[in-house]
């Protein structure tokens, strides 16, 4: 068999290749998940295609000269937050979700704010009509003159439209629906989806036209197709959120040009995406005065200090087997904590159902929350109320000492905004954070110093 008519077989849920048919994968151990495909010719980039190579030569680092950075601000502030203080030229953007979470009405409302600001745009469907789109786009109220719409699935003539066009900000809805005639396989596989995204990257890197990419999630919550393409873009982003909650979080899990673990808040209406420029008062909005179980934390999301409400419910087993059902935090975190504190403290919670939940639909799994849960446990077990306008932070070891934490005075500035007095921290962490006034920093060593500040 000549080389270039040779077969391999691919999976369709981490891109591994054999030359030969297995039933399971022996990369991720999936059953049936390889797919016959024809590898794509060797002169495929420089004959009868687009031409991906730069042919640039190597130069000193100290010899490239460096441009003040410009932004492209899309006025949506919490969006130019996640992706570092705006669009860099020439980035690739890789967007996930879950479906219907409302990535495709993110970035109509992003381009209708740059259209606004006389900026040329182009968004791309496969999966909508021009007519579906123009649709959705008047519910929003994002219609303009200066955004372009078109439906395709074709790369190269989607890359023949950018050069006729040429927009100043492009989106591609969604990726896993992308196909280059250069690849023999169907859309939507671990090919076409690698080889549509090298295109589109190559094309944003050489004329300098920012892409975003909406990509669809498998049923793990990962971004479908081979985990290469997260490698190839700039950032990615997943927008987080239950469709039972109104509160839809933007969060970045890799920004060559900015910080990770950066979040946008978003509440969910009908006209679209509102901007949340305070979450902190949103999601101790609805929180119960003297309630026992009930506490507030502050976690950090990138360079933002949020306040969330930890719940927490603690009730006799009514079968053999306790109960454990945690959400929005780590399930293997508040199960050691728990054992900690039956260790340390005495607490008898071997015979009782323990339910854990995070208001507003938060996700938290930074350690620095430990002593809010533990406080929340012990206030629920001895159905005693954590005083009011009091605050916890700190991490918890398995000897029960309380550990210090890091970024604390932004913590407790965020704190006293919100009109919190007190606030127990690690006495470890006291030296790093200055005097301020209205509030009163408690340092603690051990968990039973908690205890007896508390109960």
């Amino acid at each position: 068999m000549k080389k270039n008519n040779r077969i391999i077989y691919c999976c369709q849920e981490c891109g591994h290749q054999t030359p030969k048919w297995m039933g399971r994968c022996p990369a991720c151990g999936g059953w049936d998940t390889l797919v016959e495909e024809k590898p794509p010719s060797l002169d495929q980039y420089g004959r009868g295609g687009r031409d991906l190579s730069t042919r640039a030569a190597p130069v000193p680092i100290d010899s490239v000269a460096l441009e003040d950075e410009y932004r492209l601000l899309t006025g949506i502030q919490e969006f130019d937050r996640v992706l570092g203080g705006g669009i860099i030229d020439g980035s690739l953007v890789l967007i996930g979700g879950d479906p219907g979470i409302g990535k495709s009405t993110l970035m109509l409302q992003v381009l209708n704010g740059l259209a606004r600001k006389a900026q040329k745009v182009l968004y791309v469907s496969g999966e909508e009509s021009v007519r579906q789109l123009k649709m959705r786009s008047q519910r929003l109220n994002a219609v303009s003159s200066n955004m372009l719409v078109a439906s395709e699935i074709n790369v190269e003539s989607i890359l023949s439209t950018v050069d006729s066009v040429k927009p100043d900000v492009l989106v591609i809805d969604s990726i896993q629906t992308m196909f280059s005639p250069d690849v023999a396989s169907a859309p939507g596989s671990v090919s076409q989806v690698r080889e549509a995204t090298m295109k589109l990257m190559v094309m944003a890197k050489q004329t300098g036209v920012p892409v975003f990419l909406i990509g669809h999630v498998t049923k793990e919550g990962a971004i479908a197709g081979p985990r290469l393409m997260e490698h190839m873009v700039d950032t990615v982003l997943y927008f987080e959120g239950d469709q039972n909650h109104v509160f839809r979080i933007l969060r970045a899990v890799k920004n060559r040009f900015g910080s990770t673990n950066e979040i946008g808040v978003f509440e969910m209406k009908a006209s679209g995406l509102a901007e949340v420029p305070n979450p902190s008062a949103v999601f101790l909005a609805e929180r119960a005065e003297n309630a026992a179980g009930s506490v507030v934390t502050a976690c950090m999301e990138g360079t933002r200090p949020i306040l969330v409400e930890l719940q927490a419910l603690i009730s006799s087993a009514g079968f053999g087997t306790p109960r454990r059902t945690i959400l929005g935090l780590d399930h293997n975190r508040v199960s050691l904590l728990v054992a900690v504190m039956e260790k340390k403290l005495g607490l008898d919670m071997a015979g009782h159902d323990i339910f854990m939940n995070v208001a507003g639909g938060v996700k938290v799994s930074e350690p620095a929350v430990d002593l809010g849960i533990s406080s929340a446990v012990a206030s629920s077990f001895l159905d005693r109320a954590i005083p009011d306008k009091m605050m916890l932070l700190g991490e918890v070891g398995l000897a029960g000492e309380v550990r210090g934490i890091s970024q604390l005075e932004p913590r407790i500035s965020e704190v006293r905004k919100m009109g919190f007095t007190r606030c127990i921290v690690p006495k470890s962490s006291l030296k790093t954070v200055s005097k301020m006034d209205g509030i009163e920093l408690i340092g603690i060593n051990q968990l039973s110093d908690m205890m007896d500040l508390l109960f």
